[in-house]
Protein backbone atom coordinates (compact mmCIF):
# COMPACT_ATOMS: atom_id res chain seq x y z
CA UNK A 1 0.00 0.00 0.00
CA UNK A 2 1.35 3.46 -0.88
CA UNK A 3 0.40 7.02 -0.05
CA UNK A 4 -2.27 8.59 -2.28
CA UNK A 5 -0.69 10.83 -4.92
CA UNK A 6 -3.46 13.40 -4.75
CA UNK A 7 -2.77 14.18 -1.12
CA UNK A 8 0.97 13.63 -1.10
CA UNK A 9 1.63 16.14 -3.85
CA UNK A 10 0.21 19.00 -1.83
CA UNK A 11 2.98 21.37 -0.90
CA UNK A 12 3.12 22.92 2.56
CA UNK A 13 4.53 26.11 1.07
CA UNK A 14 7.55 27.40 -0.85
CA UNK A 15 10.93 25.84 -0.16
CA UNK A 16 13.17 28.11 1.91
CA UNK A 17 16.86 27.21 2.21
CA UNK A 18 18.96 28.44 5.13
CA UNK A 19 22.26 27.33 3.59
CA UNK A 20 23.60 26.11 0.27
CA UNK A 21 22.94 22.54 -0.77
CA UNK A 22 25.65 20.33 -2.26
CA UNK A 23 25.27 17.59 -4.90
CA UNK A 24 25.89 14.34 -2.99
CA UNK A 25 24.01 11.07 -3.50
CA UNK A 26 23.06 9.40 -0.20
CA UNK A 27 20.93 6.20 -0.18
CA UNK A 28 18.17 6.36 2.42
CA UNK A 29 15.28 4.44 3.89
CA UNK A 30 12.24 6.57 4.75
CA UNK A 31 9.67 5.41 7.33
CA UNK A 32 6.48 7.35 8.05
CA UNK A 33 2.87 7.04 9.21
CA UNK A 34 0.03 8.75 7.37
CA UNK A 35 -2.85 10.51 9.13
CA UNK A 36 -5.08 7.46 8.59
CA UNK A 37 -2.59 5.31 10.54
CA UNK A 38 -1.10 3.53 7.50
CA UNK A 39 2.62 2.80 7.92
CA UNK A 40 5.03 3.10 4.98
CA UNK A 41 8.67 2.30 4.23
CA UNK A 42 10.34 3.50 1.02
CA UNK A 43 13.83 3.55 -0.46
CA UNK A 44 15.04 7.01 -1.47
CA UNK A 45 18.07 8.96 -2.60
CA UNK A 46 19.11 12.33 -1.26
CA UNK A 47 20.64 14.21 -4.19
CA UNK A 48 21.10 17.70 -2.73
CA UNK A 49 21.91 18.05 0.96
CA UNK A 50 22.89 20.52 3.65
CA UNK A 51 22.78 20.65 7.43
CA UNK A 52 19.08 21.60 7.42
CA UNK A 53 17.62 19.20 4.87
CA UNK A 54 17.77 17.64 1.43
CA UNK A 55 16.02 16.94 -1.82
CA UNK A 56 14.79 13.34 -1.92
CA UNK A 57 13.94 11.24 -4.94
CA UNK A 58 11.58 8.34 -4.19
CA UNK A 59 8.86 6.36 -5.94
CA UNK A 60 6.14 7.03 -3.34
CA UNK A 61 6.25 9.87 -0.90
CA UNK A 62 4.46 11.10 2.24
CA UNK A 63 1.86 13.82 2.51
CA UNK A 64 3.55 17.19 2.91
CA UNK A 65 3.93 18.28 6.53
CA UNK A 66 4.22 14.72 7.85
CA UNK A 67 7.27 13.73 9.88
CA UNK A 68 9.36 10.75 8.80
CA UNK A 69 12.38 8.84 10.00
CA UNK A 70 15.35 8.88 7.63
CA UNK A 71 18.00 6.15 7.82
CA UNK A 72 21.34 6.63 6.06
CA UNK A 73 21.95 3.19 4.52
CA UNK A 74 25.71 3.78 4.38
CA UNK A 75 26.14 4.59 8.07
CA UNK A 76 22.88 3.29 9.64
CA UNK A 77 22.47 6.70 11.30
CA UNK A 78 18.87 7.85 11.79
CA UNK A 79 17.26 11.26 12.03
CA UNK A 80 13.78 12.82 11.98
CA UNK A 81 12.62 15.06 9.14
CA UNK A 82 9.51 16.91 7.97
CA UNK A 83 8.23 16.72 4.41
CA UNK A 84 8.44 20.39 3.43
CA UNK A 85 7.61 20.85 -0.27
CA UNK A 86 7.33 19.20 -3.68
CA UNK A 87 9.80 20.54 -6.20
CA UNK A 88 8.53 20.55 -9.79
CA UNK A 89 10.13 21.33 -13.14
CA UNK A 90 8.53 23.92 -15.44
CA UNK A 91 6.90 21.03 -17.26
CA UNK A 92 5.16 20.02 -14.03
CA UNK A 93 7.21 16.86 -13.54
CA UNK A 94 8.20 16.16 -9.94
CA UNK A 95 11.95 16.61 -9.40
CA UNK A 96 11.95 15.58 -5.77
CA UNK A 97 10.67 16.16 -2.26
CA UNK A 98 12.30 18.80 -0.09
CA UNK A 99 12.67 17.64 3.52
CA UNK A 100 13.68 19.61 6.58
CA UNK A 101 15.64 17.94 9.38
CA UNK A 102 14.01 18.59 12.75
CA UNK A 103 17.52 19.01 14.20
CA UNK A 104 20.18 20.41 11.82
CA UNK A 105 22.85 17.75 11.36
CA UNK A 106 25.74 17.79 8.88
CA UNK A 107 27.22 14.48 10.03
CA UNK A 108 24.05 12.56 9.08
CA UNK A 109 24.92 12.82 5.39
CA UNK A 110 28.36 11.26 5.80
CA UNK A 111 31.91 12.08 4.74
CA UNK A 112 31.10 12.60 1.07
CA UNK A 113 28.96 15.59 2.01
CA UNK A 114 31.64 16.93 4.36
CA UNK A 115 34.25 16.73 1.62
CA UNK A 116 31.99 18.36 -0.96
CA UNK A 117 31.12 21.21 1.43
CA UNK A 118 34.74 21.72 2.46
CA UNK A 119 35.85 21.84 -1.18
CA UNK A 120 33.31 24.57 -1.93
CA UNK A 121 34.34 26.54 1.17
CA UNK A 122 38.01 26.28 0.19
CA UNK A 123 37.24 27.72 -3.24
CA UNK A 124 35.43 30.64 -1.61
CA UNK A 125 38.32 31.10 0.81
CA UNK A 126 40.78 31.09 -2.08
CA UNK A 127 38.98 34.04 -3.66
CA UNK A 128 39.12 35.90 -0.35
CA UNK A 129 42.86 35.23 0.00
CA UNK A 130 43.50 36.62 -3.48
CA UNK A 131 41.63 39.84 -2.77
CA UNK A 132 42.39 40.46 0.92
CA UNK A 133 45.30 41.43 3.13
CA UNK A 134 46.49 38.25 4.86
CA UNK A 135 49.12 37.96 7.60
CA UNK A 136 52.04 36.08 5.96
CA UNK A 137 52.41 33.79 8.99
CA UNK A 138 48.73 32.84 8.93
CA UNK A 139 48.90 32.26 5.17
CA UNK A 140 51.94 30.01 5.60
CA UNK A 141 50.21 27.96 8.28
CA UNK A 142 47.16 27.65 6.07
CA UNK A 143 49.21 26.48 3.08
CA UNK A 144 51.02 23.92 5.25
CA UNK A 145 47.73 22.59 6.62
CA UNK A 146 46.21 22.30 3.12
CA UNK A 147 49.33 20.53 1.87
CA UNK A 148 49.13 18.08 4.78
CA UNK A 149 45.46 17.34 4.07
CA UNK A 150 46.20 16.91 0.36
CA UNK A 151 48.93 14.35 0.99
CA UNK A 152 46.84 12.50 3.56
CA UNK A 153 43.87 12.39 1.15
CA UNK A 154 46.14 10.99 -1.56
CA UNK A 155 47.37 8.26 0.82
CA UNK A 156 43.79 7.34 1.76
CA UNK A 157 42.86 7.14 -1.93
CA UNK A 158 45.86 4.89 -2.58
CA UNK A 159 44.80 2.68 0.33
CA UNK A 160 41.27 2.29 -1.03
CA UNK A 161 42.43 1.60 -4.58
CA UNK A 162 44.87 -1.08 -3.44
CA UNK A 163 42.13 -2.72 -1.38
CA UNK A 164 39.81 -2.77 -4.40
CA UNK A 165 42.58 -4.21 -6.59
CA UNK A 166 43.42 -6.82 -3.91
CA UNK A 167 46.93 -5.43 -3.54
CA UNK A 168 48.76 -5.07 -0.23
CA UNK A 169 47.70 -1.65 1.16
CA UNK A 170 50.07 -1.75 4.15
CA UNK A 171 52.84 0.00 2.20
CA UNK A 172 50.70 3.15 2.18
CA UNK A 173 51.21 3.43 5.95
CA UNK A 174 54.86 4.30 5.37
CA UNK A 175 53.73 7.25 3.25
CA UNK A 176 51.61 8.54 6.13
CA UNK A 177 54.54 8.09 8.52
CA UNK A 178 56.82 10.06 6.20
CA UNK A 179 54.21 12.81 6.02
CA UNK A 180 53.94 12.96 9.83
CA UNK A 181 57.72 13.21 10.11
CA UNK A 182 57.82 15.99 7.53
CA UNK A 183 54.98 17.82 9.26
CA UNK A 184 56.58 17.45 12.70
CA UNK A 185 59.89 18.78 11.38
CA UNK A 186 58.18 21.80 9.83
CA UNK A 187 56.25 22.55 13.03
CA UNK A 188 59.42 22.20 15.12
CA UNK A 189 61.23 24.79 12.98
CA UNK A 190 58.21 27.08 13.23
CA UNK A 191 58.17 26.75 17.03
CA UNK A 192 61.89 27.47 17.19
CA UNK A 193 61.21 30.67 15.29
CA UNK A 194 58.43 31.57 17.73
CA UNK A 195 60.75 30.94 20.68
CA UNK A 196 63.47 33.12 19.18
CA UNK A 197 60.92 35.87 18.59
CA UNK A 198 59.70 35.40 22.19
CA UNK A 199 56.18 34.70 20.94
CA UNK A 200 56.18 31.57 23.13
CA UNK A 201 57.13 31.34 26.82
CA UNK A 202 56.78 28.90 29.73
CA UNK A 203 53.38 30.52 30.40
CA UNK A 204 51.99 29.67 26.96
CA UNK A 205 49.05 27.28 27.24
CA UNK A 206 50.02 23.71 26.37
CA UNK A 207 53.75 24.35 26.41
CA UNK A 208 54.31 21.99 29.37
CA UNK A 209 52.55 19.13 27.54
CA UNK A 210 54.67 19.86 24.47
CA UNK A 211 57.82 19.78 26.59
CA UNK A 212 56.97 16.35 28.01
CA UNK A 213 56.10 14.99 24.55
CA UNK A 214 59.39 16.25 23.11
CA UNK A 215 61.38 14.69 25.96
CA UNK A 216 59.73 11.32 25.28
CA UNK A 217 60.25 11.70 21.53
CA UNK A 218 63.91 12.64 22.03
CA UNK A 219 64.39 9.60 24.27
CA UNK A 220 62.97 7.22 21.64
CA UNK A 221 64.93 8.80 18.79
CA UNK A 222 68.15 8.67 20.80
CA UNK A 223 67.67 4.91 21.19
CA UNK A 224 67.58 4.57 17.40
CA UNK A 225 70.61 6.69 16.67
CA UNK A 226 72.71 5.33 19.52
CA UNK A 227 71.89 1.69 18.82
CA UNK A 228 75.01 -0.34 17.98
CA UNK A 229 75.53 -1.10 14.31
CA UNK A 230 74.71 -4.64 13.24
Amino acid sequence: MVAEKSSSEKSSGPEHRRSSRYPVVVPLEVNWREANGAQFKESAQATEVNAHGALLQMRNYPTMGIQAELTNLLTAQKTQARMAAVRRAKSGAIQGIAVELLTPNESFWGLNFQLRKTSAELLTLEQGIKSGEIDPLILRDFRDAVDHVRKTAWAVQEWRERQIQHRDPSTVLSLLTLERIRRATTLTHDLLGDLKAQDVSHRTEGIADLHRAIIELHKRLTEYFEAPAT
